[in-house]
């Protein structure tokens, strides 16, 4: 084999949405926009760079960040905030179970009482405004 290719079949091949939670994490730590190029660092430098740009795109279709131009290149941002982030990380978890009531119901009953009750609390808010 040749130099580097045995190295690339012996590491694991990352989960389905994987790489998008890292990026959207390494945006959430930024204060201002970044390059593709900073995001790149971040995250140790072991993605090509374009495959983070493949991804960024891919978050931008699905409105989790927005871009806005600099130079001939684009400075990334996530579209919300850390919280909208997590929520945002969860969904996508959520998203690759097949079983979606097995892993809400297991979650549910794993939080602690105080956690629960912000829960219910927020789900009958949303209730009473309508909100799905």
């Amino acid at each position: 084999m040749r130099a580097g290719v045995s190295d690339q079949w012996q590491r694991p091949r990352r989960g389905q949405g994987e790489l998008g939670v890292l990026v959207l994490s390494a945006l959430g730590e930024a204060k201002d926009p970044v390059s593709a190029g900073w995001v790149q660092e971040r995250l140790g430098g072991d993605l090509a760079y374009t495959t983070v740009i493949t991804i960024l795109t891919r978050l931008l279709t699905k409105r989790a960040v927005t871009r806005e131009r600099a130079g001939r290149s684009f400075a990334w941002t996530p579209a919300s905030d850390q919280a909208g982030l997590a929520a945002h990380k969860m969904r996508k978890v959520l998203e690759g179970e097949s079983d979606r009531q097995a892993v809400l119901a297991s979650f549910v009953t794993s939080l602690d009482p105080d956690d629960e009750r912000l829960l219910r609390e927020l789900l009958g808010r949303m209730e009473a405004e309508g909100e799905h």
